[in-house]
């Protein structure tokens, strides 16, 4: 069998690893998997780490899930794809039925990952505006901080410098309006209240361009990439109700905080919403295939149905709709159902909660915060590259842990137990204790 170091050595030879410095792997080996089993990821050695973060955000029922591994195997010797245009399937007829029911909104458009979907919800609104006589409607407003992923489209109206300053000349313009991620309000200010600031700040913007702006694009409830900022539901409901106003498309981006990373089945529904556009990938299928959909109303649909074909929405992807995939994602919602998973995830959410006080209280703990199944905290250390030293702590305890600068944040799988939280707390407050 190939050992770590063999396999290191192959990948550093043959593959450029993404969101890398690749110059870096030359002092912080990268870590080879050989196979997984639940929250576990196992290496070549027979080392075990505890995926804390999901493998980015997407696994949701544990790695080698036995019932999505069945789905998918039963699809294979049935159909892996076929081309969308001009053909269906079963799949992924079943899967945009069932997405509907959820959601209340129509027909799916679907992509291979997160910044594809993006793409299709600003194509589809600027599109939309000119279908309908309105071709001046061609510009985005998002959050400070906001992330909505690295393709050109998605990077214009995403707020991470890191990402984003070195591509500027490629860059559509876009507006960016404060974020109500709670950690920036004034001192005594409560999460909603600032929340309404900020709505106060849309409202502004939107009333002096609302007539050149297509839609407004967030991230429900929290912000990923900006470390996990969380915000109150109310931001969401004003925003609905100022996009209404003002006659602009509400892109609701639940890529990372859909399929009950929230604390409900879609993030938005805790502020009784429901947007124009949503976008959705990562845990659509538990982890395991590129996939991502947009969800539409009927009256964007409607906009687009026509006898001229450039009317039309003329996008697409060689693998939309890819039967394995949408058969992976049928099994990840025939899970939810059958397990009852939201329920158990807020038992487990305060279960969490409750093993993690020590954490919490610990002074080098900032900004503790809790969503659903996430939860970050800002690390008060000043020790020289706290993330990269984090990381190589958590894999030393067997933690798979990815901070953002000095942010730390757990996005465990839903089947983690409680031997496993344990083991997770107690790992992290030691790393705390030693950086």
């Amino acid at each position: 069998m190939e050992t770590n170091q063999e396999l290191l050595s192959r990948s550093l030879s043959a593959v450029w690893h993404p969101c890398t410095q690749m110059k870096q792997h030359e002092t912080l080996p990268l870590v080879p998997m050989a196979r997984g089993e639940g929250v576990w990821l196992y290496d070549f050695d027979g080392k075990r780490y505890l995926d804390a973060v999901s493998s980015w955000w997407v696994n949701l029922f544990g790695h080698c899930n036995p019932r999505i591994n069945a789905a998918i195997k039963d699809q294979l010797d049935r159909l892996e794809h076929v081309m969308l245009a001009g053909f269906t399937h079963q799949p992924v007829v079943a899967l945009s039925e069932r997405l509907s029911r959820l959601s209340g909104l129509g027909h799916c458009f679907y992509g291979s990952d997160g910044a594809s979907a993006t793409e299709i919800a600003l194509k589809m609104s600027f599109h939309y505006w000119r279908n309908s006589g309105r071709p001046e409607k061609t510009r985005f407003v998002s959050l400070q901080n906001g992330y909505h992923g690295e393709t050109v489209g998605a990077l214009s109206v995403t707020d991470v410098a890191l990402f984003k300053d070195v591509y500027a000349p490629l860059l559509r313009a876009s507006t960016q309006v404060p974020t109500p991620d709670w950690r920036y309000a004034e001192a005594g200010e409560s999460a909603r209240d600032y929340a309404l600031r900020c709505a106060a700040a849309l409202r502004i913007h939107l009333e002096q361009h609302h007539a050149e702006t297509a839609a407004l694009i967030v991230e429900p409830l929290v912000q990923g990439a900006a470390g996990m900022g969380m915000y109150d539901a109310e931001y969401l409901r004003q925003a609905r109700a100022i996009c209404d106003e003002f006659n602009v498309h509400l892109i609701a981006d639940e890529i990372a905080v859909g399929f009950g990373r929230s604390g409900t089945f879609f993030a938005h529904q805790q502020a009784g919403i429901k947007p124009d556009f949503l976008c959705l990938s990562k845990g659509i299928t538990g982890g395991y295939l590129p996939l991502s959909v947009v969800l539409t109303t009927d009256m964007v649909y409607q906009a687009f149905y026509h006898d001229e074909t450039a009317r039309g929405f003329l996008h697409s992807h060689s693998y939309t709709g890819n039967a394995l995939a949408c058969r992976a994602a049928l099994a990840v919602l025939d899970i939810f159902e059958q397990d009852d998973v939201i329920a158990a995830n807020r038992d487990k959410t305060a279960l969490f909660n409750r093993i993690a006080a020590p954490l919490r209280a610990h002074p080098q703990v900032k900004n503790f915060r809790n969503t659903g199944m996430i939860w970050a905290f800002e690390a008060a250390s000043t020790v020289p590259g706290f993330a990269r030293r984090c990381f190589e702590e958590g894999l030393k305890r067997g933690l798979l842990l990815r901070p953002m600068g000095n942010t730390v944040y757990f996005m465990p799988p839903y089947v983690i137990n409680e031997q496993e939280i344990r083991l997770l707390v107690t790992g992290v407050l030691e790393i705390i204790e030693c950086l």
